[in-house]
């Protein structure tokens, strides 16, 4: 093993972060490395698939693009399966939706240089509804914070709230720091959940996530007494739960008791 200040490094990621791997992977690891030393990671995790945030020309401008053009033309290409979050118009309408061509121009810029990279344009928020289903326990880094409480929450694996350059990042080195919900003394419940008040429809329970988020904030709540046999869609109703609490709060991880 190697370190990288206190990160443990493998042979192999060292020789990544040396370069020897090219360029595009150097960056990445450095990216990598720099953030698992900033959160405590002793070590890194490979991940099974990522899902990439930043993808709006509105939040990204002139210098963004250019970051990802110059990934693209240093050859960086994902190492794992690798998804876009939703763009910043309909690739289709957008004209008729008043949509700027020069805009239009950009954002198609973007998605090339994704693509070029190997990330495969689906331009989604729920991946899961397209085949990326990450095992029970398995490692990933996704971005969009209903997409990662789902993949947390529901599906079992295990994941942070990956920023765009580090969910980049992570899908070209194949790896993320080990911290936070990466490891198991973080994923225990930090506060209790009562639900005594009927809940049985997905309005009910986005109004349960939406103050529940707001009281928990980041922590990992544990629900109690929350009935689902109104829907034969449970899944449905945690997305809509996870995504409340997402949206009022910053919770990432929850548990419904049964």
């Amino acid at each position: 093993m190697s370190h990288a200040s206190d990160v443990r490094l493998t042979e192999e990621e060292r020789a990544m972060l040396a370069g020897e791997a090219g360029p595009a992977v150097r960056k990445a690891m450095e990216i990598v490395v720099a953030l698992a030393r900033i959160y405590g990671a002793r070590h890194l995790v490979p991940v099974e698939s990522v899902q990439v945030a930043g993808v709006s020309y509105k939040n990204l401008g002139d210098a963004g693009l250019q970051f990802l053009r110059e990934w693209a033309d240093e050859g960086a290409r994902a190492r794992v399966p690798a998804f876009l979050n939703p763009a910043g118009m309909d690739l289709q309408r957008w004209k008729e939706l008043g949509i700027p061509e020069d805009f239009a121009r950009a954002q198609a810029a973007v998605i090339e240089a994704y693509t070029r990279m190997g990330i495969a344009p689906s331009l989604t928020c729920t991946p899961y509804y397209i085949g990326l289903r990450p095992a029970f326990g398995s490692h990933v880094a996704w971005s969009e914070s209903s997409a990662v409480s789902f993949a947390n929450s529901v599906l079992g694996a295990r994941t942070n709230r990956e920023g765009g350059p580090s969910a980049l990042a992570a899908a070209i080195a194949g790896r993320t720091g080990a911290y936070s919900l990466h490891l198991d003394e973080n994923r225990r419940a930090t506060c209790l959940i009562e639900v005594r008040a009927p809940v049985r429809s997905i309005a009910d329970i986005g109004a349960l996530g939406a103050l529940a988020g707001e009281l928990v904030r980041d922590g990992v709540p544990y629900f109690r007494g929350l009935d689902l046999s109104w829907t034969r869609r449970p899944e449905e109703a945690l997305k809509a739960l996870g995504a409340a609490m997402a949206a009022s709060g910053a919770v990432a991880l929850y548990h419904v008791e049964g």
